[in-house]
């Protein structure tokens, strides 16, 4: 039976999901789309499984996410034993890929990485995503780590706490004039709110807790962090508000809180790859003492 993995063929795969498609991952790698097709269709049949859907851009399959996964760890592991040999690939420093919420972006997360030595030079690779889905680029093998809201380690990562972000729900002066005159969780829910995107539940779950069934259907959809709250500054809904963002503007009077006794915490953990990895440990380490200056114990 054979079992092992040929390095040329888990890499070529890679590649095809890293550049979406045959062709591009031709053209990467320096080869022919024939020899990729082949590569991969080999490897496809040493498993004894489908590891690509051939769509536009590709994607992997279950079987494919725990090969691509295998490939970042082994490239993870090989970058990193060059730069202990002192021989650094191509002048470029070590890339880390990361998934991180917007929020923590836009508050606290790049301070982070401003701790991280500069011996370790590293270049940093961001993905945005919900905290609720960051885990899921971590298990697709798309990142090496993650910020997250889920304390469930994805299969071969390790889990370290984060903190809680707080949000408070916020409108403008002039929004609560002419909207929210009665009984809050009765005028709130009729009320205009902005949403972060068509997953962004934060408003309808604080509604939830007031005992409402959720939040208008008059909903402004703003898919960046600052943008979001320029928006509910601006009057154009009620939003849920991250504390950091919401305290300059609660003293300038540009927002009020609605229910102070009420703050959503959301807890945010640091999920990574199980590697003994210089370059990833620094990055925990940065990242954690950062979190706890910035997100509530």
């Amino acid at each position: 039976m054979m079992t092992e993995l040929p390095l040329d063929q888990v890499r070529t795969l890679l590649a095809v999901v890293d550049e979406g498609t045959f062709d591009a991952a031709a053209a990467a790698m320096h080869v022919t789309p024939s020899a990729v097709s082949q590569r991969v269709k080999a490897l496809e049949q040493r498993t004894g499984r489908v590891l690509l859907v051939r769509t536009k851009p590709v994607r992997p399959t279950e079987s494919g996410e725990v090969v691509v996964r295998f490939a970042r760890q082994l490239a993870r592991l090989e970058r990193d034993a060059l730069a202990e040999l002192g021989m650094p690939g191509e002048g470029e420093g070590t890339r880390v890929s990361v998934a991180v919420n917007a929020d923590s972006l836009a508050t606290w997360f790049l301070k982070a990485l401003t701790r991280v030595p500069g011996r370790e030079r590293l270049c940093f690779e961001l993905r945005r995503e919900d905290e609720t889905h960051t885990a899921e680029l971590l298990r697709e093998g798309l990142v090496m780590a993650a910020v997250t809201s889920s304390p469930d380690a994805v299969a071969g990562c390790s889990v370290r706490v984060l903190g809680r972000m707080r949000y408070l729900a916020a409108a403008s002066p002039e929004f609560v004039t002419r909207y929210l005159d009665g009984p809050l969780r009765e005028s709130l829910a009729e009320a205009p709110v902005v949403t972060f995107d068509r997953s962004d539940d934060i408003q309808d779950g604080f509604l939830r807790t007031l005992g409402r069934g959720g939040a208008s259907r008059g909903r402004h959809a703003v898919p960046t962090s600052e943008g979001f709250v320029e928006a509910v500054a601006l009057g154009l809904g009620w939003g849920m508000v991250p504390e950091a963002q919401a305290d300059s503007l609660l003293r300038a009077g540009r927002l009020i809180s609605l229910a102070p006794d009420r703050p959503v915490d959301v807890p945010l953990y640091w999920q990574q790859w199980k590697l003994d990895s210089p370059a990833l440990a620094a990055v925990a380490e940065a990242v954690v003492l950062a979190a706890e200056a910035a997100l509530r114990a």
